[in-house]
């Protein structure tokens, strides 16, 4: 199984959405896929159509070892995906790890008990520097950070580079930053915004050898899509799906040793 975590240190940076869709376009092409929400807002639960009944196990459980990972698991409607599902109380397992003396590492042990059943794992790591958001870094093979095309944006890539080299340094990040994926880049017609060419500017520097993807346009058939449950491709968009694409090109490169095969 290879994990990808999607991870920014600020809100409204686009992790659901690329977590969703990149879950999206890899179990359409045949991958079998399993989406670990690890942000307490619970979006992508939310997203993915789940939910959490009262006496289901969620993703808190299952790092605190109370449950098997595989009883905190469930199939999704769309074909190919799974989830472990999180809530408001997963907040209440930061001292756990804290306290654990291996909280980077807690995640990927967990996911390793279940690394033969799935071919990739998708993680949305919660909006801020926290042992929630350690643990799911830790877990990665790969890191994709969305960034919004924007000075907010530009900052929290800036802060989460400075978090993944303490991170390397330590060991508790031994995977590949994937690249970045600029999110909600604005146009008119076919220009870009002045905003939006600064930020992706000053990403580019900041970024170095890290590589900038196709950017995320400011467009309201993501959220159609989000909202009806359907791929962009099913709602008559497919070329707004050519970031993941990029990001599956991407792991075929950098990831050949790990990419599994289509079932």
């Amino acid at each position: 199984m290879l994990t990808i975590t999607c991870a920014s240190l600020s809100g409204g940076q686009g992790k659901s959405t690329v977590s969703l869709f990149l879950g999206r376009v890899l179990a359409r092409l045949g991958y079998s896929v399993l989406m670990v929400d690890a942000d307490p807002q619970s979006s992508l639960t939310f997203y993915l159509g789940h939910d959490v009944e009262p006496s289901q196990p969620t993703l808190l459980e299952v790092l605190k070892k109370q449950v098997k990972v595989e009883d905190g698991i469930y199939e999704l409607s769309h074909s190919n995906m799974w989830i472990i599902p999180s809530d408001e109380g997963l907040d209440s397992v930061q001292d756990f790890l804290a306290s654990s003396g291996m909280g980077a590492v807690v995640l990927k042990k967990r996911l390793s008990e279940v690394a033969d059943l799935f071919t990739f794992c998708i993680i949305d790591s919660p909006p801020q520097r926290s042992q929630i958001c350690l643990t799911a870094v830790g877990a990665a093979d790969a890191v994709l950070i969305p960034a919004e095309a924007s000075s907010k944006g530009l900052n929290s890539l800036i802060r989460f580079l400075e978090l993944t080299k303490e991170l390397t340094d330590v060991d508790a990040f031994t995977g590949t930053l994937l690249g970045v994926i600029p999110f909600r880049e604005r146009r008119f017609g076919k220009n870009q915004a002045i905003q939006s060419v600064k930020s992706l500017e000053g990403m580019r520097e900041a970024a170095q050898d890290i590589p900038i993807l196709p950017a995320i346009p400011e467009s309201e058939q993501y959220k159609k899509a989000l909202d009806s449950g359907v791929t962009l491709a099913e709602l008559g968009y497919p070329h707004l799906e050519v970031p993941f694409l990029k990001v599956v090109e991407l792991l075929k490169e950098k990831c050949l040793h790990k990419m599994p095969s289509a079932g």
